[in-house]
């Protein structure tokens, strides 16, 4: 069976400046993963590259076997990879319940006159998305905001609102950029419960990007420690955390 994830020799160079190089990782169906590095390690970068916002310089991307190298964000996020962001990126002038919806539209499809014209076609998808948007936002505790604006949620809740929107569109793998980030330690131990429960209740596979350590040896299985862009330690957690090179680079101990 092959593995959800997998990258061969993934690089990319800007300017002539390797930002990533030859970047290997095999992540299994169902499995917490962790890349963990310092400021300026090439975690973003990597994770633009394996959702298609930059193009690799070579190597291959492969999506539960499927060669998905150089496709565009679109087809990739069809493929079945979604993510979220470091800073949240919601429709804040939407809903909470239209934020969702967005993220169904790439399974619940109609035409443009049938949208105008609000036919019985239309209504039946309508119908089926707020549905489905109504039990992913009761999953996060958020139907009872469902009307509010996206914007008018606490911090803590548009976090979990993004997730929700990712997992909308139904996807294999689910890519989390530093979920964690600016969020007190009663909302990081909330966050680690809803990650666990996307994982099981979901039958998820994530890989998630994260500075707060207690998070990553909480939650992830598996580590892989980038600095400058090149693989430092990869493998399970509590021997990674344990690695003298990696406290040195990345504890600056």
């Amino acid at each position: 069976m092959a593995p959800m994830l997998e990258t061969r020799n993934l690089g990319i160079s800007f300017g002539g400046l390797r930002a990533v190089n030859e970047f290997n990782i095999k992540i299994e169906k169902g499995e917490l993963y962790g890349l963990i590095g310092p400021n300026g390690a090439g975690k973003t970068t990597l994770f633009n590259l394996l959702t298609g916002v930059y193009k690799p310089s070579e190597g291959f991307v492969f999506l539960d076997g499927e060669d998905i190298t150089g496709k565009s964000t679109i087809e990739i996020n069809k493929s079945g990879i979604a993510r979220t962001f470091q800073n949240i990126r919601l429709f804040n002038k939407m809903t909470v319940l239209d934020n969702v919806k967005v993220g169904l539209h790439n399974h619940h499809p109609y035409s443009t006159l049938a949208g105008i014209f609000r036919t019985p076609s239309y209504r039946k998808v309508e119908k089926e998305m707020n549905e489905r948007a109504m039990e992913l936002l009761h999953v996060f505790d958020l139907d009872g905001e469902a009307d509010y604006l996206a914007s008018n949620l606490p911090y803590g809740k548009q976090r979990k609102l993004e997730i929700a929107r990712a997992l909308a569109t139904d996807p294999k793998l689910l890519l989390l950029d530093e979920p964690a980030a600016g969020m007190n330690p009663n909302e990081t131990k909330e966050l680690m419960n809803t990650i666990h429960f996307v994982r099981d209740h979901f039958d998820m596979t994530i890989l998630l990007i994260e500075h707060d350590m207690k998070l990553v040896s909480g939650i992830c299985e598996k580590l892989t420690v980038l600095n400058f862009g090149e693989v430092l330690c990869q493998g399970e957690t509590a021997q990674v955390l344990q690695n003298p090179q990696v406290i040195k680079a990345y504890l600056g101990e």
